[in-house]
């Protein structure tokens, strides 16, 4: 094939996308609203396709992405010329009704997957603190400090950290439900090895992989919800994950610390988690589907090859040349680029990080109020979390109650998103968080003329304070950058991830030398200082929207 003939060609195909460009902008005022809504939906997947993969698809026969001429076809043949009309080939979605598309399944469907994720994120979450009951165990098995043996937990939460930054990228490449099988299983593998481990540095690199390989689930989760449930459905979806990631943490140290402190030892904390982990996997291996939009549009088009036995067809995913060089500056540095570069995701993120960073230094404060102040026994000293996990479900209640407000604004937006009504809630939550941290501390600093239960009832305010906070900022940012999602996610989960690490490692000394009460305190003022942030973006969310290259225009 000459260089001409190769122009001309290019030339051709060229214009026939300009054509095809230009007809959908003409027809796009004569559709009705779902047939734009659909349309809507195509561009966005090819949009995104194009930005995952790292190159765009190319017509140009003569050069690979890398610049190397290509390799000969073989057999003394040249290359033999492109289809005539090759968008004719590509496989696309018949219609708003598709039953294929994942938006379009059943809603029995539906929720079997988000009981089922909504189960394995539990698990990953319950593996995070389950090894704080441990920790005195642990310290005297391998003779160090209660300090050396908390970083079991910490390195756990740094797994957290840096998994997404991984995970997110391979479920827009790849689709969702590969980075979860591999990510549940390793979790499964990596806490057996910590139930088997005989030395203290097994048991820490175990650890942060156990966190690495379950942060899959923190980072594909949220994004598989919105492959799957309109806008409708989609905050209560997120109402169960974030109830799924806030009460697993706080369930674990309870059950853990009848565990410990029985017959069974540490290391059956640990087997429990393993158990778990391989059963979340057996249940995504036999009963979730693929839910990314583009990744089932290729398995769609696998499937009409082999039954027409033309191998022309094809998903528009599969026309893309994968350029490794794009593909890290693109994906693997995405997440971080829209972290630093996005005022919405910066200040967000800083939001829910501290937020979800308390909830791991209250797995170390409480002993401290309960057990070493009141006197309680180890494992009757952990029952006081109850407290903060009714408050979190009466937290996950009040988002829900706010759901009608926000349909109501979504349709009265021609069915699009409202990123900024889902703030209505981080609001309050931002008012009970502090007044939470400030009636635990001063009231459980004072033991010995405060009754117990006092200290225990705040966790009603700090529970339903994070999860206010959390759920909502947490559905804003995936509605706000929507095909973005999963990497929206991995960058808020990084950061949010690297708190929830950092701060146990200085719990103990913060409330033993500031004091219990003047410890809460500087939190608590903290939390004041970070509760403008949801109310600046319900007034000015939408003009920062418009000028961020990720979110989509709504």
């Amino acid at each position: 094939m000459t260089d001409d003939t190769m122009s001309a060609k290019s030339g051709d195909n060229d214009s026939a996308r300009d054509v095809e460009a230009s007809t959908e902008e003409d027809l796009t005022p004569q559709l009705s609203q779902q047939e734009q809504e659909v349309l809507e939906r195509v561009r966005s997947e090819r949009y995104i396709a194009k930005e995952t993969m790292g190159a765009d698809d190319s017509d140009n026969l003569g050069l690979t992405l890398s610049g190397k001429p290509l390799p000969p076809f073989g057999g003394g043949r040249p290359y033999p010329p492109m289809p005539p009309a090759r968008d004719q080939y590509v496989v696309e979605y018949s219609g708003p009704d598709d039953p294929d598309h994942p938006l379009n399944w059943s809603s029995r469907k539906k929720l079997k997957i988000m009981a089922i994720l909504g189960f394995s994120t539990m698990g990953v979450a319950w593996g995070s603190s389950i090894f704080a009951s441990a920790t005195l165990q642990v310290a005297e098995k391998f003779h160090v400090g209660l300090v050396v043996a908390i970083l079991g937990m910490s390195l756990y939460v740094f797994g957290f950290a840096s998994g997404p930054l991984f995970w997110a990228p391979i479920s827009e490449m790849y689709g969702r439900r590969l980075p979860l099988l591999i990510g549940v299983f390793g979790f499964a593998v990596f806490n057996l090895s910590v139930a088997r481990a005989y030395d203290l540095q097994t048991i820490m690199i175990c650890r942060f992989f156990g966190g690495f390989f379950g942060a899959s689930c923190l980072a594909v989760v949220p994004a598989t919800f919105n492959d799957i449930f309109t806008n409708e459905w989609r905050g209560t979806a997120l109402v169960c994950f974030s109830a799924a990631v806030f009460c697993g943490p706080l369930i674990a140290p309870i059950i853990g610390g009848f565990i410990v402190n029985s017959y069974l030892g540490w290391r059956w904390s640990e087997y429990i988690t393993m158990i778990w982990g391989f059963f979340a996997f057996s249940l995504i291996v036999f009963f979730v589907e693929e839910t990314y939009a583009p990744v089932v549009l290729v398995r769609k088009a696998a499937k009409l090859r082999r039954a027409t036995g033309n191998w022309g067809i094809h998903a528009r995913l599969e026309q893309t040349e994968l350029d490794y060089k794009g593909l890290i500056e693109r994906n693997f540095s995405r997440p971080v680029k829209m972290l630093f570069t996005e005022p919405i995701m910066f200040l967000v993120t800083i939001y829910s990080a501290f937020i979800y960073g308390i909830l791991y230094l209250l797995l170390e404060a409480y002993p401290i109020i309960f057990v070493q102040g009141y006197g309680m026994s180890p494992s009757v000293g952990e029952l006081p979390y109850f407290g903060m996990i009714i408050g979190e479900l009466i937290g996950c209640g009040i988002v829900l109650m706010f759901e009608p407000i926000t349909m109501r604004a979504i349709k009265a937006n021609n069915n699009k998103p409202v990123p900024e009504m889902r703030l209505l809630p981080t609001i309050i939550g931002g008012v009970l968080f502090p007044i939470g941290m400030f009636w635990l501390t001063w009231t459980g600093a004072y033991h010995q003329h405060v009754h117990w239960i006092v200290p225990t009832i705040s966790g009603l305010f700090i529970g339903s304070g994070i999860v206010l906070i959390f759920l909502t900022l947490l559905t804003y940012l995936i509605e706000s950058y929507m095909m973005f999602a999963a990497s929206a996610m991995a960058a808020n989960t990084f950061l949010r991830s690297a708190f929830g690490a950092g701060f146990p490692l200085f719990a103990e000394a913060l409330f033993h030398n500031l004091g219990v009460q003047w410890a809460g305190t500087l939190l608590g003022c903290v939390g004041i200082l970070l509760t403008p942030v949801p109310v600046l973006f319900f007034i000015y969310g939408k003009r920062l929207r418009k000028l961020s290259k990720y979110a989509p225009d709504m």
